[in-house]
Order: structure tokens, then sequence, then C-alpha cells
């Protein structure tokens, strides 16, 4: 099925959703339409439904997890056995998942009329990112606290420098953001 179809199935169903919700009709979330969970397990569904197309497509096998918390969207595509193509589909440094988080997220946007916050993860790629990221954190609130002055880590993306942010206010110091577009990056200080 080509893209145009998944995006023209999903457009279908949703239509048929609606109609089915003014119509008093069940539309199997009872959860009140304009609540925030009703919205980010809509968001959700969507997402999920687009990258199990997208998995068929591709002929990759994957199971789709969703969980709802702290006000965001998570999307795990996991599989029990090692998989050489969900490997393909997180990229070299995670270039190609933060590529499908996007074409996700614009799903979303087309299906709902919402802009998404989702995550979208592959085969534990950002778990095990986040444990990189927090020693990365770590490692320059040493530096900092032993040599005084501020250190600039490398460029990432705004979920990830996110994280090092949190990390470094749990260890008391202070951080920034810097610079632009790819080249944004984050500068641990001690004030």
């Amino acid at each position: 099925m080509s893209a145009e179809s998944t995006e023209h199935a999903l457009s279908e169903d949703i239509m048929e959703s609606q109609d089915a919700s003014a119509n008093g009709e069940s539309t199997g979330t009872d959860v009140p339409k304009g609540s925030s969970a009703s919205r980010l397990e809509e968001e959700g569904d969507v997402a999920a439904d687009y990258l199990e197309e997208l998995l068929d497509i591709a002929d990759i096998d994957g199971d789709i997890d969703i969980e709802v918390r702290n006000g965001r969207t998570y999307i795990s595509i996991v599989t029990e056995e090692e998989s050489d193509a969900l490997d393909n589909l997180v990229g070299e440094d995670g270039e190609v998942l933060e590529a499908l988080q996007e074409l996700t997220r614009l799903s979303v946007l087309s299906a709902t009329d919402n802009r998404s916050r989702l995550v979208l993860d592959i085969n534990g790629y950002r778990q095990e990112r986040t444990g990189h990221l927090q020693k990365i954190a770590e490692d320059a609130a040493a530096s900092v606290r032993e040599n005084g002055e501020p250190v600039a880590l490398e460029p990432m993306s705004a979920y990830e420098r996110k994280i090092v942010h949190d990390a470094v206010a749990d260890l008391g110091l202070v951080s920034e953001s810097e610079g632009e577009g790819a080249g944004r990056h984050i500068v641990v200080s001690a004030d």
C-alpha cells in the first residue's frame, strides 16, 4: 500500500470514527473528547497505525507499544529477536529514527490537526542513549567542579538536550543551549 493510500485509509477511519461519535455511537474510547489523555491516546493510535503500515510495507517484523506519561505519547517498536532491519530504522547516531519520528508526527498532525510531541523509540535505542547522555552530563559536571571552567558538549537534538539539561540540574549545576540548527549544543557551568 502506498503512503498516499495509507494516509487516505487513516483519514477514512478517522472520519468514520467522528461520524460514529456524532451519532452517539461508541468509538472505543469513552474518555471525554476534549481531555488531554484522550488526545494523547488518539495521537498514539494514529501513530501506531502509521508505523504498523510502514513496517508492513517494508516487510519488517516488530511490535508497537504505546505509553502515555508526563503529557507525552511514547511509541516503541520492539522485537523479541535481534533484527538488523529494526537497527537500520535507527540508523547511525539515531538519524533515521529522528526522521521517522518527524514523519510520524506529521502523520498525527495530518490526521488530528494537532501538533504532536510524541517520542518514537526503536529497539530501546533512546533508552540506551539516555543512559549515555546521563554519563555525559555527569562527566561534564565533574569537569566543571574540578576545573571551574564551563564545558561545551557535542551538538545534539532538542530531545537529547532536554535530557542533559535535566541531568545537569539534578547535579546542582547550570546548563545553557548555544548555537543554532545542527550545531546547537549545551554548555555546562557552575553558575
